[in-house]
């Protein structure tokens, strides 16, 4: 009897290291597949064209379109990274002036990443390279931004929000912010 209580011992303490180890791994396993890197050759490139961490922008398409290239919002932005006709034609105007690329050329996912990249971009370097602010202008444009920037409830140097008073607005740059620290964890800084 004592033999065979060791033995079911022996077993049942395998079986927790086995499952001690494995589920950190399981869990890490998971969170590769809630946090894909789709488009990687992409993404890659426009991040390097224009000097991002390409966490910035696997955040974003995550948090837009969850990766999906034909997503549409309710507003008629689209593509991976969401972009609107309007902000499309400002990006055109100053990225791609002399190509032949139309707003519905968004639904290719290299074209819609490239257009996004410059726009997450320009948006870093008007708010400081501070994600949150850049990621509120992202949303809801730079009017917007700016003149939450010149009010001292949402801001303490009036460069940088630390408030976030719409609630669309504050969860967005909740989204953009916890996604981005995931890919960091994940993947690192690249």
């Amino acid at each position: 009897m004592k033999k065979q209580y060791f033995k079911n011992f022996w077993l049942w303490l395998i079986g927790v290291v086995v499952l001690v180890w494995l589920i950190p791994i399981g869990i890490h396993q998971v969170n590769l597949m809630r946090y894909p890197q789709k488009y990687q050759q992409s993404i890659e490139r426009w991040a390097a064209e224009y000097d991002l961490d390409p966490q910035v922008l696997y955040a974003v398409i995550k948090t837009e379109s969850g990766f999906n290239p034909n997503a549409v919002s309710n507003v008629g932005a689209r593509g991976l990274m969401q972009i609107t006709e309007e902000t499309f034609a400002w990006i055109k105007l100053k990225a791609a002036p002399n190509e032949e690329i139309s707003f519905e050329d968004l639904y290719d996912a290299d074209t819609n990443i490239r257009f996004g990249a410059y726009f997450i971009d320009r948006c870093l370097e008007r708010y400081n390279g501070d994600l949150a602010t850049a990621a509120a202008a992202y949303h809801s444009g730079w009017g917007t931004v700016d003149k939450l920037l010149e009010d001292p409830a949402y801001t303490s140097d009036g460069a940088v929000l630390s408030e976030y008073p719409f609630p669309q607005m504050n969860r967005y740059v909740y989204k953009i912010t916890h996604n981005y620290d995931k890919y960091l964890t994940l993947y690192g800084k690249q």
